[in-house]
């Protein structure tokens, strides 16, 4: 475990006056958008000053990207900790992001948060120029060193819940999973939901459609609403009446689709309670979401470092720690809770054994 006093960290808050003076924010990279914001929370601010690298899509992607904004809001108003938000470009290269997080670390921000898988690479190696600065990603175990912590989730967990719910709801035994793309991490999504709702419906049909096959092409995976409102249709148009999605901004293209068909069509947010920010044609037809605490993994990892308790250590976010769950905001979804709420308990005694691959 690699941990700093108050007084060091006052000495790193020192100089990033003199690192920002000499770097520039925007990183070279123009599409890229930094803003910063002080802290307001009550009595004495902290001293620390976080950094945190948004995915593909950023604020306003009403679901990954900003369950890690709540978190970093509510650290803000806890803590009182500054905070620098920046912004990735569609289709940007390693090096842009290497870039974004070298400039984080340079100007003194500390802890610096990476949101997303794709940041792997590119923060492992700037996490080794910068062995005094304290490093956060979601999403990834890979990138390892005695400055990274490594936030992951247990998503099939999650997505055995609202699976379940799924084959409750359906009334045709047909149900549908959107991924953006298909790679480890969106497969377990597939794997959990579909779990889910066999263990309802035993001989439920589950169909799969994922907007690219290419893990670089981000921009139609994660930003592609219209996308995904193609492929939710045609999921819509062989039979599924509930579809699920783990696609991102993609994803609110689903819940245009099911609001277009009517009543009897249903749609699965993910990440964030997706019934909360949708509009209010869609509300009615989003049974649940998947809910992935981002939000908690961002403001656990700023508590640690202000707290001077920070390890490098991987932090899984699971059903027993409370990092995955599932919405209850519909009032639809009140009738199968007993049940979802069942097979949870089950999962986090360890009588089911939920699996993370199709």
């Amino acid at each position: 475990m690699r941990t700093r006093t108050p007084r060091t960290r006052r000495l790193v808050a020192a100089l990033a006056v003199v690192g920002l003076a000499l770097t520039a924010c925007g990183g070279g990279d123009d599409e890229t958008t930094d803003t910063a914001s002080p802290g307001a929370g009550g009595g004495d601010n902290s001293d620390v000053k976080v950094g945190l690298a948004y995915d593909i899509g950023g604020r306003g992607d009403q679901s990954f990207n900003d369950a890690a904004a709540a978190g970093l809001e509510k650290a803000k108003a806890e803590l009182g900790v500054d905070v620098r938000e920046a912004e990735a470009a569609a289709g940007e290269t390693d090096a842009a992001k290497e870039e974004r997080l070298r400039v984080l670390a340079s100007s003194g921000f500390d802890p610096v948060i990476a949101v997303g898988f794709a940041y792997s690479g590119p923060l492992a190696k700037v996490a080794a120029e910068f062995p005094d600065v304290t490093f956060a990603i979601v999403d990834d175990a890979a990138a390892e060193a005695d400055n990274i912590s490594n936030l992951v989730f247990a998503e099939e967990q999650g997505s055995f819940l609202v699976g379940a719910a799924a084959a409750l709801k359906s009334e045709n035994k047909h149900v549908g999973f959107l991924g953006g793309v298909n790679n480890d991490l969106i497969k377990k999504f597939e794997a959990g939901f579909t779990a889910g709702a066999r263990a309802v419906e035993p001989k439920i049909k589950v169909d799969v459609k994922y907007l690219t096959e290419d893990p670089n092409d981000t921009a139609t995976a994660f930003e592609n609403p219209a996308g995904g409102k193609t492929a939710a249709e045609g999921l819509y148009d062989g039979g599924a009446d509930v579809v699920y999605h783990a696609a991102g901004k993609s994803g609110l293209g689903l819940f245009e689709a099911a609001a277009d068909r009517g009543d009897g069509f249903w749609a699965i947010g993910v990440d964030s309670d997706q019934y909360l920010t949708a509009e209010d044609a869609q509300k009615k037809h989003i049974l649940t979401s998947m809910l992935k605490r981002v939000d908690t993994a961002v403001f656990d990892t700023i508590k640690a470092v202000d707290e001077d308790s920070f390890t490098s250590t991987s932090k899984s976010y699971d059903l027993a720690a409370d990092g995955v769950g599932y919405s209850t905001s519909n009032s639809a979804v009140k009738a199968y809770t007993a049940k979802a709420d069942e097979f949870k308990q089950k999962i986090i005694s360890g009588q089911i054994t939920v699996p993370d691959k199709p």
